[in-house]
């Protein structure tokens, strides 16, 4: 069995993988000292852009166009940017084990690779209906989207498919994002899920009912308090009904699931200290194992805003985690050190005509203020979250660059706030202000 030696080796090739190459290029890493392994047939890639541009029916997203990390304002990293760094991509490549006292991985196809420092960085996989054994969801056109193959076949559907009916269960990010995204390709669009209000995670219901209102404007049908319980399909194998929980049934060419994931850590397990669902680290993105490093959806870490510890699902967590990832490793190699991971939760989405961006910590009490209107024209609103007399989070819709960035100001240095109802009259001048 051939056995191949690195340095550092990044496992996955997701977002996480992509800035920690960047950062270790910046830091000086050598030619032939660094490998990035994996599953996908293509180099790393900004993967919001396959639920938005990806899916558009006129000037639609490709690659190499979002390749890591154009998606924070840096250069393309183009396959010839690792070559010339001498960074080895393999790819198309999936490890079956892990054995981390050994310092060894092992592919699918029995390759071997040792390594001095690894740096985990494997994501999450997306939960399916037939986790659940749910009655014919294993149907053709029934679809998940997660890498760049799903967003493919998405796409092929969409075009055979032509001005068809949609459904789309779920009615966190992706099935908001991917509402829109059918509804502009012109097909016929109803939306279910289980809560009371799209995005519970996030929004309040007054947040919510602006979206929901504004979907609906544009068509889109919302269905909620209920959920999948089966599919059936045509001749061909492919789904042409969606059953509900309620007992109505949707007519369908195309589903799309949007339901969550989880973290990809299964090769990890007893090996590695886990808490909150995923890899335990430090503020450093250390784990319980010497030179073993989780960052990116996998890693649970300190949040030292909070004085807690939690487990982030974002690309910008995925980005910033992974740069203090190789920053720390390479600190610790020169006898230097860094300053603690001090990460402010940042979270946004796009989708029409709208985009949302939100800072902190949606926890404590809540003010609505703005224009939230779904019928105007350039509906501009936000909230904030205030907890022991400080505000904790905020968000906005249809702010400017400069706005966002005040929010995000507001949410870091958590102000005192004494009467909620002049924070309502206030609204969004309260931030610019501080």
């Amino acid at each position: 069995m051939a056995v191949k030696n690195f340095k550092y080796v990044i496992l996955g090739g997701g977002v996480a993988a992509g800035y920690a190459a960047r950062e270790f290029a910046k830091l000086g890493v050598q030619p032939g000292e660094l490998a990035i392994i994996s599953k996908e047939a293509v180099a790393p890639y900004e993967r919001p852009a396959l639920s938005k541009g990806y899916l558009f029916p006129q000037g639609a997203a490709r690659l190499p166009g979002f390749h890591v990390c154009v998606g924070s304002g840096g250069e393309r990293l183009l396959l010839e940017w690792y070559k010339e760094k001498g960074i080895e991509l393999i790819l198309r490549t999936e490890i079956v084990k892990a054995d981390l006292p050994a310092k060894t991985l092992v592919s699918a196809a029995g390759e071997m690779f040792k390594y001095q420092i690894l740096i985990i960085a494997t994501g999450s996989t997306v939960i399916r209906l037939t986790d659940f054994g749910v009655q014919g969801a294993d149907a053709k056109n029934i679809f998940y989207l997660r890498e760049i193959d799903d967003a493919d076949m998405l796409v092929e559907a969409i075009k055979a498919k032509k001005n068809g009916k949609a459904v789309i269960v779920g009615g966190g990010y992706i099935g908001l994002e991917l509402g829109a995204a059918m509804k502009i390709n012109n097909f016929d669009v109803s939306m279910v899920y289980p809560e009371p209000w799209c995005m519970p995670r996030l929004f309040t219901s007054g947040i919510a009912a602006f979206y929901e209102g504004y979907y609906a404007n544009k068509g889109i049908k919302i269905i909620k308090g209920t959920v999948a319980v089966g599919f059936t399909s045509d001749s061909n194998g492919e789904v042409k009904e969606v059953k509900l929980k309620d007992g109505r049934v949707l007519e369908a060419d195309i589903v799309v699931v949007g339901v969550g994931g989880r973290p990809l850590i299964t090769l990890f397990k007893g090996q590695v200290e886990e808490e909150k669902g995923g890899i335990k680290t430090d503020a450093f993105f250390k784990t319980s194992v010497p030179n073993v490093y989780a960052v990116g959806d996998v890693a649970t870490f300190p949040m030292k805003l909070y004085n807690d510890i939690r487990r982030v699902e974002h690309v910008d967590h995925a980005r910033k985690s992974a740069e203090q990832a190789v920053k720390a490793i390479m600190a610790s190699e020169a006898g230097k050190s860094v300053d603690e991971y001090d990460y402010l939760p940042y979270f946004y989405s796009r989708s029409f005509d709208l985009a949302w961006q939100f800072y902190g910590d949606n926890v404590g009490d809540t003010v609505l203020f703005g224009d939230n209107n779904p019928q105007s024209p350039k509906p501009k609103f936000g909230s904030y979250w205030i907890k022991d007399g400080k505000v904790v989070g905020a968000f906005l819709e249809g702010g400017t660059a400069e706005e966002n960035q005040a929010i995000a100001k507001v949410a870091k240095l958590q102000p005192s706030v004494e009467n909620l109802d002049a924070l309502t009259s206030e609204g969004l001048s309260f931030a610019c202000k501080i």
